[in-house]
């Protein structure tokens, strides 16, 4: 496909327009109140290597999050660990989905997003979904669009954050060497998590979603930001507030707040998280940082050699 945004020496040269809402760091203020205890459960599999968990752990409003908890087979600790979120409507799948970072000699804690894992890897909450109120767009993007405290993703964020804290309360972790990851949607929940967890380790955002967020959705031509863009194609009388609501969660706030070390990943040609809006994260993050350049992908990026690429970055920085 070709390129639909900016060149790489354009994006180079970008910086984000985003504007912070006032009360930023009041609203999330909050979100670094230690949850409540997490639960372990081992699991019987057929992973001769490893050891599985299910894990369940207090979210917001103290609603269950669940996600798979995975070690070598054998470890004794103290591990380093890394936190994964998922990609848009994708959920924790099965404990065989999640390999790479136990048998790099990881912990490794996979997270759900409630409400999603339908879309591509089926989620395992359940849970009712009690936020958000009036009209939205099919998807998750509009859902309490016109009240940030509302949003769906005031939610998702701070379970994010507590799943930090829920991995660090194993005693198998070493607390002070967790990283965050994930791709797409997981990739914008991990510059969240940077940017409101001060003493992560590490972080690695590949190809993320959820940033420089109206860019995202007056560029992009495929993907979840057309949700927002069909929401005020119907009410037109609503873009500031709309954009005022997403400032919320915008990737580009949260980089400016961040201090771990990150490794990013971009996709030139990735129609669904803009180029641009990716750099326009990147250059605000505040830790020490550096960034893989696809120029010929989409958005899948970098696929395995991003995967293998993540591993030597996180090994620098975590030594497992």
């Amino acid at each position: 496909m070709p390129l639909s945004d900016l060149t790489h020496e354009e994006c180079l040269a970008y910086r984000s327009r985003a504007v912070e809402p006032a009360g930023f760091d009041a609203f999330w203020a909050d979100v670094r109140t230690p949850p409540g205890p997490a639960s372990f459960e081992p699991v019987e599999t057929s992973l001769k290597t490893l050891r599985v968990y299910d894990v369940s752990f207090p979210g917001y409003d103290d609603h269950p999050v669940r996600g798979w908890f995975v070690v070598p087979a054998g470890a004794e600790g103290p591990l380093p660990c890394v936190v994964e979120f998922p990609g848009y409507n994708g959920g924790r799948g099965l404990p065989e989905d999640c390999l790479l970072y136990a048998s790099a000699g990881y912990a490794h804690l996979f997270v759900d997003v409630r409400g999603q894992g339908s879309g591509w890897r089926r989620g395992d909450t359940g849970d009712p979904e009690p936020e958000g109120a009036g009209p939205q767009h099919p998807g998750f993007m509009t859902r309490g669009i016109l009240d940030p405290s509302r949003h769906f993703y005031r939610r998702v964020i701070t379970d994010a954050v507590r799943a930090v804290h829920a991995a660090r309360s194993h005693p198998l972790v070493d607390s002070a060497r967790v990283a965050v990851t994930g791709i797409s949607q997981g990739g914008g929940l991990t510059l969240a998590v940077a940017g409101l967890v001060p003493d992560l380790a590490a972080a690695a955002a590949d190809v993320p979603f959820l940033c420089d967020m109206r860019r995202g959705a007056e560029r992009a031509a495929t993907g979840p930001y057309l949700e927002v863009a069909a929401y005020l194609k119907v009410h037109r009388d609503r873009v500031d507030t709309v954009f005022g609501t997403l400032g919320h969660f915008d990737g580009v706030h949260f980089a400016r707040r961040a201090s771990a070390p990150i490794l990013f990943s971009v996709a030139m040609m990735d129609t669904t998280c803009p180029p641009s809006t990716v750099y326009g994260a990147y250059h605000n993050y505040a830790g020490p940082k550096r960034i893989e350049v696809y120029h010929f992908n989409g958005h899948e990026g970098g696929e395995t050699v991003q995967h293998a690429e993540r591993l030597r970055f996180l090994a620098s920085v975590l030594h497992p």
